[in-house]
């Protein structure tokens, strides 16, 4: 009884007790790490195997076939007599195409995605405005005879404006809301350029243009885009903070 009230065994309890509750902190510290790491570890995993999923490439495969059938139909004579229904149907694909691609990459899982999908089809069409710009008209007929290319239609603006982009995201500190952002625009405005490419090639500033693309080279170019833009997200670390973004759930 003695020894219970002596000073020495209550410093000797009282250090057994913060020894206790340090070892506890320590072990929840780690345990917490880990638990982080296994978190990102999945959620890497879950988003690198939804850039190959079977619904992607599904859709891969309906994309290619879409390209095959909208440019076939779009040289009946029908439409290239009329030069308004000849613009109209082919901006009309670039819309289609870059809404599709976008909607692979990120999964329709849902409604707010389409707020997305809409934006990527507007990027995708948008850049043949520069075409009224060159002419200096509105007048589509002039538009559509220009003496050279207008300056969107250049392939080295993309990544140009596209890095440009996530800079002054960066800078805003904007980069985890509006991640996706600077890839969108490179999707878009890609399969835009490969579209065009087959009647026009490739117009890389400052070296000049390319021979005209094959067909079918603009279709696998096409069908494989979202997945290889996908792969790369994963690897600079986008594709997880969309995951994330996209409410995928992770069970650690």
């Amino acid at each position: 009884m003695a020894l219970i009230f002596s000073p020495a065994f209550y410093f000797r309890v009282s250090g057994n007790v913060h020894k206790n509750k340090w070892f506890v902190s320590s072990w929840l510290l780690v345990y917490t790490d880990v638990l982080s790491v296994m978190a990102s570890e999945a959620e890497k995993t879950h988003a690198l195997l939804q850039s190959c999923s079977t619904e992607s490439l599904i859709s891969s495969l309906g994309l290619g076939i879409f390209c095959l059938v909208a440019d076939r139909l779009l040289q009946f004579s029908i439409i290239q007599q009329n030069d308004w229904l000849r613009a109209l149907s082919d901006n009309a694909v670039h819309c289609v195409i870059g809404m599709w691609l976008w909607a692979i990459v990120i999964g329709v899982k849902k409604t707010t995605d389409f707020g997305e999908i809409i934006l990527a089809g507007f990027l995708a069409s948008v850049i043949d405005v520069d075409h009224f710009f060159l002419a200096g008209s509105l007048s589509l007929k002039a538009a559509l005879t220009l003496p050279r290319r207008p300056f969107l239609h250049c392939s080295t603006v993309i990544p140009v404006v596209a890095l440009t982009l996530k800079f002054t995201m960066h800078l805003f500190k904007l980069k985890d809301s509006w991640c996706f952002l600077p890839w969108m625009l490179f999707i878009s405005w890609t399969s835009h350029h490969i579209r065009d490419g087959v009647r026009h090639g490739l117009w890389i500033c400052p070296f000049g243009k390319t021979s005209p693309l094959p067909f079918w080279l603009y279709v696998i170019i096409t069908s494989s885009l979202p997945h290889i833009c996908s792969f790369i997200m994963y690897l600079t670390g986008t594709r997880q903070m969309m995951s994330s973004k996209h409410g995928i759930h992770i069970d650690v």
